[in-house]
């Protein structure tokens, strides 16, 4: 009866392709509304604030990317401990492993919100702040923090019901949170001129609206039943939450320790240039969030394969693991290009999306999207081997291939690149790392499908 269980799951009997689609779709549309809800902050801000408010927001970012590192963390780690468990019908496991994820990102939320309130300016000051941009980004950040247990939830609870089998009810839970920051924007910053405070409330309110979703569907799982005991956190469940969450959970980290050491580093030597101090850091955060906008679809596509490649893996259906990575990386390839070619021939129309600046602004923010990003029709390779080890239980490998990109590549290049030819550094560095990262994402992936012979036809398609 157990083995009929499994042969009606859609993971286990749906055509890939299909199956990849149906669930990318919403997997993506969550995605990429977890990013507009900084974009769509940054349009309003820009046109109606300023640089320095905009400047600000990318002060404020890595703070943001801490609360998404937690998210990814037990929301993909949870997510994967429970097909995991699901697929190898262990049905105990899978229950703790979803509530566990629950109850360990509520915590993190809280204790982030905590500390981030309690020392506010200093954060704001090591995160890169110039005095220019302090009182903006106080404004804005003391806000902000009062969502974070409540973003956790939405984007962790998100990737739980998708992998209940609900990608539909994830992508609703951050539409709907999206919806009321957009309507909540132009209400407090055009009509009742809040600025930055504005611009911060809507976000939150946005953010508790989605949050009150999820939860509300986690307690309405169609696969299993979860009760209050089950929310417990367990040590062994934890660590295994954690194992299989860290390379996505580690790779946000590494962006965030990034986004500080970038931020600092563009204070510093745009200073040294005819750009000034501030006018970096605000293209900067501008650029960042396109970039979210890429990886949005690229990871919401990884996302999608997650559960599919899980399931089957641990019904040891290695075909249908190995399909649903090749369908994944066909579309993420697409998606990459054509986002390249955005990037290098419309990057004036891009910016302008998010304000007018002075000539100097508009000018260094064209050479940044055009050379900093310019790897993007490679950049989906990375993230997609990442989650696709980790979604077969090698969480070490996985996370290896998370910090690659970030820390071994790109952190070492914005220290030393501009320490040579000064602020054109840090726009070749991002390049530079894109490119290694790629390499060395395809090197570790050929090498498992060659070594363990998962299927000869992709070792060589790969």
């Amino acid at each position: 009866m157990s083995e009929n269980l499994n042969h009606a799951n859609p993971l286990a009997t749906e055509r890939i392709g299909s199956l990849i689609f149906r669930f990318a779709v919403p997997s993506i549309i969550a995605m990429l509304v977890t990013g507009l809800y900084n974009i769509v902050d940054q349009i309003f801000i820009g046109h109606y604030v300023g640089e320095l408010g905009n400047a600000a927001t990318n002060i404020a970012f890595p703070l943001s990317s801490l609360c998404t590192a937690c998210s990814l963390l037990f929301g993909i780690g949870g997510a994967a401990a429970f097909n995991l468990s699901m697929g190898a019908r262990d049905t105990s496991r899978a229950v703790k492993a979803a509530a566990n994820a629950v109850s360990c990102g509520l915590i993190a939320g809280i204790i982030i919100a905590l500390f981030s309130s309690l020392y506010l300016d200093p954060l704001l000051v090591f995160c890169g702040s110039t005095k220019g941009i302090l009182p903006y980004a106080r404004d804005y950040t003391r806000i902000i923090v009062l969502g974070f247990p409540f973003v956790i939830l939405a984007i962790s609870g998100g990737h739980l019901i998708r992998g209940d089998g609900k990608p539909g009810v994830a992508m609703i839970c951050n539409l709907t949170g999206a919806v009321i920051n957009t309507g909540l924007d132009a209400l407090f910053i055009i009509v009742f001129g809040w600025g930055m405070k504005g611009a911060a409330a809507a976000t939150v309110i946005g953010q508790v609206a989605a949050a009150l979703i999820a939860l509300y569907h986690i307690a309405h799982f169609k696969t299993v039943k979860l009760s209050l005991k089950d929310f417990i956190p367990d040590g062994k469940t934890v660590l295994r939450i954690s194992e299989l969450g860290m390379s996505q959970g580690f790779n946000q980290i590494a962006m965030m320790i990034v986004q500080i050491v970038s931020n600092n580093s563009f204070r510093h030597y745009g200073a040294l240039s005819v750009y000034g101090d501030e006018i970096p850091i605000a293209v900067v955060g501008i650029a960042t969030k396109l970039a979210m906008l890429y990886f949005s679809i690229c990871i919401g596509l990884t996302h999608a394969m997650q559960p599919v490649v899980s399931f089957n893996y641990g019904a040891r259906d290695y075909i249908r693991a190995r399909k649903a990575f090749s369908c994944t990386r066909n579309a993420g390839t697409v998606v990459s290009f054509i986002t390249f070619l955005l990037f290098q021939f419309f990057p004036v129309q891009i910016i302008s999306i998010f304000g007018k600046g002075s000539p100097l602004y508009v000018d260094f923010a064209v050479r940044y999207i055009r050379i900093f990003l310019f790897c993007t029709f490679i950049n989906n390779i990375q993230p997609l081997t990442s989650t696709f080890f980790s979604a077969i239980g090698k969480p070490k490998t996985g996370l290896f291939l998370s910090l690659t990109r970030q820390i071994l590549f790109l952190l070492p290049m914005i220290i030393i690149l501009p320490a040579i030819i000064g602020i054109n550094g840090l726009l070749y560095a991002g390049m530079a790392a894109d490119f290694m990262a790629f390499v060395v994402s395809v090197i570790i992936a050929f090498n498992e499908f060659i070594k363990k012979k998962w299927h000869q036809e992709f070792a060589i398609s790969l």
